[in-house]
């Protein structure tokens, strides 16, 4: 049990790889799984990153210190008589080259349960052991927009010149904690450039993979620091998936009366004539019910043909 006075070393929930390359200024983009993630953009995201550029593990977190297993119990493979696999939480830093060479750092994993403040100390060294230029976090929040409009998104800094200043849909508002927004908190408090991207995602495909999303995700990081991702597949994905919406919409009349009547409120709020904001929650949504319903029936059936 901790006692008052007791001091903790940060560097001791990871470990680090002895044989790192030299960096200069790299990006670290970060995303954890747990917290709010509309369209598992986040998820997406990464994985996206993960799947096509070329990198490597260059740290581990200490899971057993920073996950609640009962809360979300890992994935164990049972077969006819023994078991045969345990699927590894792993909270993990990987080095990855973008398209052109450039380096860069992805932190991702399984939001911790435990010891927030220690873990962002712990990041905290690790960003100045690999001298970090910026953080950069992105994930997906359910808004009232439509599919067929561009997603915007919401840009958030701890200084407002990392995001130039760009308007925020939100006044002051309080909100369940993450630990994703305690590292830009508190390491922007200790002089570190940190921002993030809260995608908009259309509320009624927030629960599903909706990877236009992460796209829009991946676009805001390139514009605000250059790196330069493979996109095409994610792009085809995208499309895919705007398509089988589009059939499911043009089948239904009430589907589509209500995705007009977004349309409608979201041209008329980017006109200025409307309300301050378009969160989900805040905005009487045409049929919002039935529409959510319905794509639910939708998703539900495209997850079980999927698998």
């Amino acid at each position: 049990m901790r006692k008052a006075g007791d001091v903790f070393d940060p560097t001791d929930l990871y470990r680090l790889d002895g044989n790192l390359p030299e960096l200069t200024d790299p990006v670290l983009l970060y995303h954890f799984e747990g917290f709010v993630d509309a369209g598992a953009t986040g998820r997406l995201a990464i994985g996206h990153l993960l799947a096509e550029l070329e990198h490597r593990v260059i740290a581990r977190f200490d899971v057993d210190r920073l996950l609640d297993y009962r809360s979300r119990r890992p994935i164990m493979t049972f077969d006819t008589d023994r078991w045969t696999d345990y699927d590894t939480p792993e909270l993990a830093v990987h080095l990855v080259r973008d398209t052109t060479g450039t380096q860069f750092l992805v932190l991702s994993g399984p939001e911790p349960d435990r010891e927030w403040e220690l873990f962002t100390d712990a990041v905290a060294t690790l960003v100045t052991r690999l001298g970090v230029g910026r953080l950069v976090s992105v994930h997906g929040i359910p808004m009232g927009v439509p599919h067929t409009r561009p997603l915007g998104h919401t840009a958030h800094a701890s200084r407002p010149e990392l995001i130039n200043g760009r308007p925020s849909p939100f006044g002051k508002v309080q909100v369940p904690g993450s630990v994703a927004g305690l590292i830009e908190l508190r390491l922007g408090a200790k002089g570190h450039d940190a921002l993030g991207f809260a995608v908009h995602v259309p509320h009624y495909l927030a629960q599903a993979e909706y990877p236009q999303a992460a796209v829009a995700a991946l676009e805001a990081v390139t514009g605000n620091t250059g790196l330069v991702f493979p996109m095409e597949g994610l792009r085809e994905a995208a499309a895919k998936t705007d398509e089988e919406i589009a059939q499911q919409i043009s089948a239904s009349e009430e589907l589509s009366g209500a995705i007009q009547g977004l349309e409608q409120q979201y041209d008329a709020f980017q006109s200025g004539a409307q309300r301050e904001n378009l969160l989900a929650e805040n905005m009487p949504m045409p049929t919002g019910d039935e529409l959510a319903a319905q794509f639910e029936a939708f998703l539900a059936e495209r997850d079980e043909r999927d698998g």
